[in-house]
């Protein structure tokens, strides 16, 4: 257990216990808020890891997110020209250009206490919220929203107009995973702690979300929760349980989403931006 996770379980447990609060924090708390701030910005730190092939939260990481919101008191600052109120401020982008990535202007957002890696593309406008990692070479496009927490892989694109959901509580819940070399297109969201595998294509406006079943072509099994490693995924639907009920002349129909290999020409298109984003 390092330094830091001590001293961040230790202010949990006081602001648990009503010994610590936004009007009684003093320069030490702050002092802790702000080092774990940096190490999640720096990558040192993250909200989940993959262990044993599988994702898990990192809890201790989680509860300094929230003992960040719970601890500081809301202050104004100022944003191209607008005044807004947050308990955070936003990144400090002047990095970015040294390593590769650039942030285009008018409404591109990252908030303190997210990791942007190297080479990536954010697009205005788009937000990437606190905790959340946007791995090395990723895009993110116009209008899309990262949240909490959400581990984004690297080299991966994300269309216009997506949402990837935030996950802050209940602090032992993963977020939602997009691992390494995955494109999902435009209008596509992920929610609820969703994990899409490696290298999988993903068909615009498809939703994925634990509630709605995948069915996986491929090893023909029905999953809930995730898309496999190389898969190619589109949204269909299929009949409902109350398909046959009067109120619903032809039949009702529920959303689910297709996973099928990756195709040719889908390989060849995904090369294709690559050749042009070089």
């Amino acid at each position: 257990m390092s330094a830091l996770e001590t001293e961040i379980d230790e202010l949990w447990e006081r602001k648990q216990n009503d010994d610590v609060s936004a009007d009684t924090a003093g320069e030490a708390e702050y002092a802790t808020l702000d080092a774990f701030l940096d190490a999640l910005e720096d990558g040192e730190i993250r909200a989940a890891e993959k262990r044993g092939g599988e994702w898990e939260a990192n809890e201790w990481v989680k509860k300094g997110i929230l003992l960040n919101f719970g601890l500081r008191s809301i202050e104004p600052s100022e944003y191209g020209g607008v005044t807004y109120n947050d308990v955070l401020p936003l990144a400090d982008s002047s990095d970015y250009g040294d390593r590769g990535s650039r942030n285009t202007p008018d409404g591109t957002v990252v908030r303190r206490g997210a990791n942007v890696g190297s080479d990536c593309i954010l697009m205005s406008p788009a937000f990437v919220n606190i905790g959340a990692r946007v791995g090395d070479g990723t895009l993110i496009d116009s209008c899309d929203t990262v949240g909490s927490c959400a581990q984004i892989g690297d080299n991966v694109k994300l269309g216009a107009n997506l949402l990837i959901g935030g996950i802050l509580e209940p602090v032992e819940n993963a977020p939602v995973i997009v691992e390494d070399n995955v494109s999902l297109g435009a209008g596509c969201r992920v929610t609820s702690g969703f994990i899409v595998g490696e290298n999988s294509v993903v068909g615009e406006n498809t939703l994925l979300t634990p509630r709605i079943p995948v069915y996986d072509l491929v090893e023909e099994e029905v999953l809930y929760g995730e898309l496999p490693a190389d898969r190619r995924a589109f949204t269909r639907f299929v009949e409902s349980s109350i398909g046959d009920h009067d109120l619903f002349d032809g039949g009702a129909y529920k959303p689910a989403v297709v996973a099928t290999d990756l195709e040719t020409e889908t390989l060849e298109a995904t090369e294709r931006e690559d050749a042009l984003r070089e």
